[in-house]
């Protein structure tokens, strides 16, 4: 398989899970926005800063912008000056299927092109204006739609390895990152009980607890994690469990876990770890030392101070192993200077 077939399978992967996980978050920030009484900065920012636009938002906009909800909201779905938003991502992933007709089935193409279009229609600017929830919802589901087509309609070889490769370490990446923006925000969101006393102080702890654990709940719907998380836990929802839940439970298919193990699972159908000769060595190694780590990390007691430290951790080999892929297997640079796919 050319290196030039591969790039554009890796990117479509990765183009197609990012518009998904986006249009998720917002759909969740818009309801947290409505429900939580929070100040909207709270609610926003962490959008901008998942999506890694924060300086360029800050830049365009100012910081205090984030605080409208509508703005950030048109920021990260049609702006076209943002490389992760809703109609770049979907036109980056019909760029990249196009460039491979040859490779991708026509009901994963079809999709993708028709995910690209509604986007970018008229008809969609009209849904996003009028219908917020049903603007995101469409988004979600042609991607998956999308996603589960490439897997029931394509042959089971190494194009298909290299998108899910790509939708794999994206989602790793999605994850960590929203996890910890949330973690962090959520473990210094305290009330000033010392400014209270007697029972007024019991309605503030009463009212906190109510909103924090409305946020935990947000964070796990940003995931997609609700219900098995419910499931599992029998309704009781704590800061532990649920970092815990979306770090290290391996039957959650969105979990850093699963996604690390599935991702050097298809690693290693595309470089076999005995072919010692052929390129791809050094990232297939760095991605098995980051499963071991995370899976070292699942059989230790948890701890809930070291969580940023650990996702930090996550960001940056994940982005050291795209990297790799991208000299080694890819035939260029890091991710980052890989020339932005457009909607030509």
């Amino acid at each position: 398989m050319i290196s030039r077939v591969a790039d554009h399978c890796f990117w479509l992967g990765r183009y197609l899970e990012r518009t998904e996980s986006v249009a998720r978050i917002l759909a969740v920030t818009q309801n947290l926005a409505l429900d939580a009484e929070l100040p909207a900065h709270q609610c926003w920012m962490p959008v901008v800063i998942v999506a890694g636009q924060k300086e360029h938002f800050i830049a365009q906009h100012g910081e205090e912008a984030a605080a409208d909800g509508e703005l950030v909201q048109r920021y990260m779905s049609v702006d076209d000056d943002n490389p992760t938003s809703l109609c770049r991502s979907s036109s980056a992933a019909r760029w990249n299927a196009r460039s491979i007709r040859e490779v991708v089935s026509l009901e994963a193409w079809e999709t993708t092109n028709e995910l690209h279009l509604w986007i970018n229609s008229e008809q969609a600017r009209e849904e996003f204006r009028s219908s917020r929830y049903a603007f995101y919802r469409r988004a979600r589901h042609l991607t998956q739609l999308c996603l589960g087509l490439t897997q029931s309609t394509m042959l089971h070889d190494t194009p298909l390895d290299f998108i899910w490769l790509g939708v794999l370490l994206e989602r790793v990446g999605q994850t960590a990152r929203t996890l910890d923006v949330h973690h962090h925000a959520l473990t210094h969101l305290a009330p000033p009980l010392s400014e209270r006393n007697g029972q007024a102080q019991g309605a503030v702890r009463r009212r906190h607890r109510v909103v924090e654990t409305a946020l935990w709940l947000s964070l796990l719907r940003a995931c997609s994690g609700f219900e098995p998380f419910m499931k599992l836990n029998q309704g009781q929802v704590t800061p532990q469990a649920v970092a815990q839940f979306l770090l290290y439970e391996p039957r959650f298919p969105r979990s850093i876990r699963h996604c690390v193990h599935a991702a050097f699972a298809r690693l290693c159908e595309i470089r076999p770890p005995e072919s010692a000769t052929l390129p791809g060595g050094a990232c297939l190694e760095r991605l098995h030392l980051l499963h071991q780590w995370v899976a070292d990390r699942a059989a230790e007691p948890f701890d809930s101070l070291s969580v940023h430290a650990a996702l930090t951790h996550v960001v940056d080999e994940t982005s050291t192993i795209c990297d790799g892929i991208g000299r080694e297997l890819l035939g260029y640079g890091p991710p980052d200077s890989h020339p932005p796919a457009t909607s030509q």
